[in-house]
């Protein structure tokens, strides 16, 4: 039997591990890979706390409860602002590439701030999503050298393709470095207080392999009995003999009850189990049990995942009435918290679908939306149908969801039910029933999307019949799906314009009475692009200013990305003042923390940099076709597939064109975009004329042309004058001449300012005072060539050349001697856009 005190929670970091931590402050990413109870997050505590003792090591700890990435996402926006840093509070759970890579620029900014940053994320094997590795691995390539990632998991996450690519970036601590051999389990079991025969010894190793937790529950079991547990005990049914067992019953039921949450409050527990007693237990148990931990708020707790297997097992042998008041305490607590996707587990593993309906409609499908759709459909079809009738508001959500989710059959089966509820609600007000019945209807409308007569009946029936706005829709939300122009959602038909800017105008206000003004502004916008299309210049930037006035603080950016959008288009066209510089404008949406504003924006740059021929400027996720990781929502998608197949023709990829314009083209078919198919079409015939396929090109043009006439749209011609002025040069059958005289003469004007703002766009504002041939001479001089070279270079004499350097030095007003003044020429040149 131990003579000696023991103390089983004693932390013993082996000389070996300690070596192996040390690399952690030289890494950009330390992956510890190790089954669990091999000690991996008491090794990282221990370093970090070490470092913290040491040094202003800013310490984020993040952990992992549940494959769910928005429950993932809430836990790192609290480690972040636990730690001092709220600049994640704002931002969505990064879904594709594009926003991971929007997210990592982000992290990168704010962490180059701090002195040395340690960011420990434990039990990573939970989140199964491959991608959040890849995030990972991506974000260790970039961070700056004050940050490092520390991974804890006990699965291996990162691919051999990655471990090449990070080479010396990358750590990585395995099972044997966590491992205790013979002498490090002797100093263990010494540190403990403990005394081990030899042969107890050796059949410890032996039984062990050197794993932490069953050394551990060896030792627990060793101190009660004076023996070590035989060969064949199981590790879960050792570690419930040692650490479960021997409690006095209510004791043993709090730890069953507990064992359920990620985490939990001293609060959070007496609300669970209704006891008074909780923070006496608790504070024996951190103390005699290392299974249970206090992190470093002081307030939270929470238990190691073997605890909580061995807790759950126990807490499934209670009866079926314990089970379920647990349940429902927990359900209650999370839904009295706002934390609705914990509501909702606990209330399914309880069946209580009332409450679930309750929680479904507080939440307005806010969160549901990061469920998978079977799920919410498996407890819709569990539900009984007389409870789902109790609550109209929550299938009015639901039908939302399943009109995003493109289940139509099931949003049509749920419009039945709501209609049969509030026909038999006894309780519900003519006002309510109103309510209801418009928003039934506000919700149906986006199954006539963008057939603005049709949509418009419902919003019209729902205003008529709603008294307050609509719960299932947001105003600060998106209004064009992620589309940067409204005209391009709504003009459906050749022929039609102006009957659809009529109806726009007509509509608008019933859908804004009944939404709370959401997408304010859009037909004036939508009005503003059409005389940008007939090429009405005045009138365009008269109805821009309206839009921009008519949204100002209101919230609707989307809208006001729509209007930078035709501003962009409009300044290649006429002298306007613009806002913003793009760099302006992007930095400040990058405070906006939205993704998918950010998106639009780069969707309008590439665009504008496209057809003026800027190839270098555009940004990487069109210039480097990264589209294909976004996900975009379907009726946007189209407009940014055809700003990509822009890119494209911009960059001489003319088969490329050719090859991706079919499905474009049938994506514009399925959803009635008249003038993204014409602007394809355009793309199309440009691309097969570069091609030398006269024949298909002309044909192209011709009914791009007739498709265009009945509306008197021009701008997608003139947009790529360029590629098409030749063929402008043939005789069209049945196209009036004016049009066409009108396309070639804005044509021939719009590539001269194009020319004209390249030039100024590419040096600093100062040096527009230079002449053509000034500028070719300062690119020169900024390749530092001598006069000698740049002289040969132009055919031109060493005099002559010499003459223009001092022109230049002149006109830009550079004082100094020679040297001085071509060093300061090159710093000017240096700090051009």
């Amino acid at each position: 039997m131990p003579k000696e005190k023991i103390s089983l929670n004693s932390i013993y970091i082996s000389d070996r591990l300690q070596k192996s931590l040390q690399p952690v402050s030289n890494s950009a990413l330390t992956a510890i890979t190790a089954p669990m109870g091999y000690g991996k997050t008491t090794a990282v505590n221990w370093y970090l706390s070490r470092l913290a003792k040491d040094s202003q090591a800013l310490l984020i700890r993040i952990s992992i409860y549940s494959q769910n990435l928005s429950i993932f996402w809430k836990s790192v926006q609290n480690a972040f602002s636990f730690a001092g840093l709220n600049f994640l509070e704002n931002y969505d759970c990064p879904e594709d590439e594009a926003s991971a890579g929007f997210l990592t620029e982000i992290l990168c900014y704010q962490l180059e701030k701090c002195e040395n940053c340690y960011i420990f994320i434990d039990d990573f094997h939970l989140l199964k999503d491959d991608r959040a590795a890849t995030f990972l691995c991506r974000m260790a390539g970039r961070i700056p050298e004050n940050v490092h990632l520390i991974v804890a998991s006990r699965n291996h996450f990162i691919s051999d393709d990655w471990i090449v690519r990070l080479g010396g970036r990358l750590h990585r601590i395995e099972i044997e470095d966590l491992r205790l051999n013979s002498g490090e389990l002797l100093a263990y079991i010494r540190r403990c207080g403990t005394s081990l025969t030899d042969s107890q010894l050796e059949q410890l190793l032996k039984s062990s392999e050197g794993w932490f937790a069953a050394v551990y529950l060896n030792l627990c079991s060793f101190s009660k009995s004076g023996e070590l547990p035989g060969k064949t005990s199981d590790i879960y049914q050792m570690f419930s003999a040692s650490m479960l067992n021997p409690l006095p019953e209510d004791r043993k039921e709090f730890l069953s009850a507990m064992g359920l949450a990620d985490e939990f409050t001293e609060e959070m527990a007496e609300f669970i189990t209704k006891r008074e007693d909780v923070h006496q237990i608790l504070k024996t148990l951190t103390r005699q049990n290392a299974f249970v931990t206090c992190l470093n708020d002081g307030q939270t707790y929470r238990f190691h995942h073997m605890m909580k297997e061995c807790a759950f097992r126990a807490f499934r042998t209670l009866d079926d009435s314990r089970q379920a008041f647990y349940y429902e305490r927990y359900g209650a607590w999370y839904e009295k918290y706002g934390a609705y996707i914990h509501a909702l587990s606990a209330y399914r593993r309880n069946q209580n679908f009332a409450a679930i309906l309750r929680v479904v409609q507080k939440d307005a499908g806010i969160l549901l939306a990061s469920l998978k759709p079977e799920e919410v459909l498996e407890v819709l079809n569990r539900c009984p149908v007389s409870v789902l009738k109790e609550y109209p508001l929550a299938i009015l959500v639901l039908m939302r969801c399943m009109f995003n989710w493109k289940n139509i059959p099931k949003m049509l089966e749920l419009k039945e039910l709501l209609l049969a509820s509030i026909r038999e609600h006894p309780k519900l007000s003519e006002e309510e029933r109103g309510n209801l019945l418009g928003e039934c209807d506000l919700i149906q409308s986006f199954l006539m999307y963008n057939d603005i007569s049709r949509m418009s009946q419902f919003h019209r029936s729902a205003s008529e019949k709603m008294t307050r706005p609509a719960i299932s829709i947001r105003s600060d939300g998106g209004w064009t799906f992620g589309s940067p122009s409204v005209l391009m959602m709504f003009h459906r038909k050749s022929g039609d314009l102006d009957k659809e800017l009529e109806e726009m105008n007509q509509c608008m206000p019933h859908y804004y009475k009944i939404t709370n003004g959401h997408g304010q502004g859009a037909e004036t916008i939508m009005s503003a692009e059409a005389h940008f299309m007939r090429g009405n210049f005045v009138d365009a930037h008269i109805a821009l200013e309206k839009a921009y006035t008519q949204i100002q603080g209101n919230g609707q950016e989307s809208i006001a990305l729509c209007c930078d959008f035709l501003a962009q288009r409009l300044s290649i066209c006429m002298d306007i003042k613009m806002r913003n510089t793009f760099e302006e404008r992007r930095k400040e949406l990058l405070q906006g923390h939205n993704t998918t504003w950010v998106n639009i924006f780069d969707s309008t740059c590439a665009y504008y940099y496209a057809v003026t021929g800027q190839t270098e400027r555009i940004p990487a996720l069109f210039g480097a076709h990264m589209l294909s990781t976004v996900n975009f929502l379907a009726p946007g998608r189209p407009m940014m597939e055809m700003i990509e197949n822009q890119v494209y023709l911009a960059q001489g990829e003319y088969s490329k064109v050719i090859g991706r314009s079919e499905s474009i083209l049938a994506m514009c078919q399925a959803l009635h975009y008249d003038l993204v198919a014409l602007h394809v079409q355009i793309q199309l015939l440009a691309a097969n004329w570069k091609l030398g396929k006269t024949e298909q090109a002309l044909e192209l043009l011709r009914g791009s042309l007739s498709q265009a006439f009945p509306d008197g749209i021009l701008m997608p011609f003139v947009e790529n004058y360029p590629y098409i002025e030749e063929l402008l040069k043939g005789s069209f059958f049945g196209i009036n001449e004016n049009f066409l005289f009108r396309i070639t003469r804005m044509g021939k004007e719009w590539e001269m300012r194009c020319d004209q703002l390249k030039k100024e766009e590419a040096y600093p504002p100062v040096f527009k005072v230079l002449s053509d041939r000034e500028l070719e001479i300062t690119e020169l001089m900024a390749k530092h060539m001598s006069n000698k070279e740049i002289a040969q270079s132009l055919f031109l004499s060493e005099g002559t050349v010499k003459q223009y350097i001092n022109q230049i030095y002149s006109k830009l007003q550079i004082p100094g001697d020679v040297r001085v003044k071509r060093k300061y020429l090159l710093e000017m040149m240096e700090g051009k856009s």
